[in-house]
């Protein structure tokens, strides 16, 4: 994972500049020797700005920059004279990039669209000049306004991948081979558990020039929601998907049972999860044949769609490709 260049937490501190003070000055000039305030307005301070942008799929460029700081504002002048406001920090981020104050955890903002912009920290207001305190009864104010003090704050940037259908099963089940079959995506493949550790993208193509967007993610094992494995460090990335392919390998020893244990996870670490479409798919099924899968099929957990799989053969991957696209229509 050290060397990887897909991101999706890191943690920033973030200042906006403070507001420039505004200026305390008498006009004063050749013929003009007791002239009235005019003292300039300080500047603003330079806020920061997080920007969603599609084209960033990761949050590395962020992972070695802790410290963000904007420009203060510039003290106001003579003459009226404003001061210069500090310049903007803009951060791009992924779109799905949830952000959250690193203390309370509260969430603050979710980056959901191309080119939304939202102010993290913004910078203090510029102090007023004393031009602006002049009175009937105070003609010449000999005071001024200080700048505002920006705001400051310790962040969690996180990054939800925005996907079609999610892969959800155990490790080793198949999901990477999967996808590899039906996308162009290269995922990483062994005969081993947690052979992925951080999720991948493909695009699925379907009939008509239709397609859609598929994630696999590492594998989940009983008691991820509680950390055990890798799987709660991107049960989130699920949170965004339509439709949850659920794989079990047909060398459970019960699918149903394995199914009900995945779904069980989901449900710990989010209820709403169950609410999504799901497809169940029994994976490798070049290893077994007609007759075995005939045996399963009524074990089979009711009311929810399923198909024999086999990514080194190609069974049922035209039938899982229907099965999935039927759901997204949903």
């Amino acid at each position: 994972m050290a060397d990887s260049n897909f991101i999706d937490y890191v943690k920033i501190y973030c200042a906006s500049g403070h507001g420039g003070a505004g200026a305390m000055h008498l006009h004063r000039a050749k013929y003009i020797p007791k002239g009235g305030p005019d003292g300039g307005d300080g500047g603003r301070g330079g806020h920061i700005i997080l920007k969603a942008n599609s084209q960033f799929w990761t949050l590395i460029h962020l992972k070695y920059r802790k410290h963000v700081k904007a420009e203060d504002g510039e003290k106001g002048g003579a003459a009226l004279m404003h001061g210069k406001n500090g310049q903007d920090i803009f951060l791009d981020v992924p779109v799905g990039t949830v952000v959250k104050d690193a203390e309370t955890e509260e969430v603050l903002f979710e980056m959901m669209e191309d080119g939304e912009e939202r102010i993290l920290c913004r910078g203090g207001r510029g102090g007023w000049g004393n031009d602006h305190f002049k009175t009937p009864t105070m003609q010449t104010p000999r005071f001024a306004q200080p700048g505002e003090d920006g705001e400051e704050g310790v962040f969690v940037l996180e990054l939800k991948l925005l996907a079609d259908v999610g892969l959800v099963g155990f490790p080793n089940a198949g999901k990477s081979t999967l996808l590899s079959t039906v996308s162009a995506a290269k995922p990483k493949i062994a005969d081993y558990a947690f052979t992925t550790l951080e999720p991948n993208l493909g695009i699925v193509s379907y009939h008509d020039g239709r397609s859609f967007v598929m994630a696999d993610i590492p594998g989940i094992i009983e008691g991820a929601h509680e950390g055990r494995g890798i799987g709660i460090r991107f049960l989130r990335h699920i949170e965004r998907n339509s439709v949850l392919l659920f794989m079990v390998s047909c060398e459970h020893e019960d699918i149903a049972s394995g199914y009900r244990t995945l779904l069980n996870e989901l449900k710990l670490y989010n209820p709403e999860l169950l609410t999504k479409q799901r497809v169940l798919a029994v994976t490798k099924c070049d290893i077994i044949d007609v007759d075995i899968e005939k045996e399963i099929e009524p074990t089979l957990p009711k009311g929810i769609p399923h198909v024999f799989i086999s990514s080194s053969s190609g069974e049922g991957i035209p039938e899982l490709k229907n099965l999935l696209w039927k759901a997204l229509q949903k």
